[in-house]
């Protein structure tokens, strides 16, 4: 049988027209394990055909393979619900803070946002800082 290497500089599509929807320096992405699976089903010889328990095992993975996906986008929402709850309980709350000159703030929290590098409190008087080390909450 012969396959075309998953990698194979001479195959016909391009990377570049068919980007993967995910990478991995440490293996193949679901798609990837896909397509090798049915390529391989596809090019089995009929007077020899493919192991039924090598098939059930290929199976086996491609399942396990769904299920973590699964498994991580939940925990994305999971996370992201977590972000807002905590965010949500910051409304209303007196912060203080050092800033990297040695000055230190302190005002009330009028909202936060939450973007890709973490949470932003933006106090009553429209100061911004960085939810994480270094920001003391109290009552207000």
């Amino acid at each position: 049988m012969n396959v075309t290497s998953a990698t194979d500089s001479t195959s016909k599509s391009s990377s570049s027209t068919n980007p993967p929807t995910s990478t991995s320096s440490t293996g193949v992405d679901y798609n990837t394990f896909l397509q090798l699976l049915i390529a391989e089903m596809k090019n089995q010889d009929p007077t020899n055909p493919m192991d039924t328990s090598q098939y059930m095992s290929q199976f086996a993975q491609l399942s396990s393979v769904e299920q973590a996906m699964q498994t991580n986008t939940k925990l994305d929402s999971l996370l992201s619900s977590q972000s807002l709850s905590q965010a949500n309980g910051l409304i209303g709350k007196t912060v203080s803070f050092t800033d990297a000159t040695g000055a230190s703030f302190s005002g009330k929290v009028a909202s936060v946002s939450i973007n890709a590098d973490g949470s932003i409190a933006t106090l009553a008087d429209g100061t911004k800082v960085a939810v994480g080390p270094g920001l003391t909450i109290s009552q207000s």
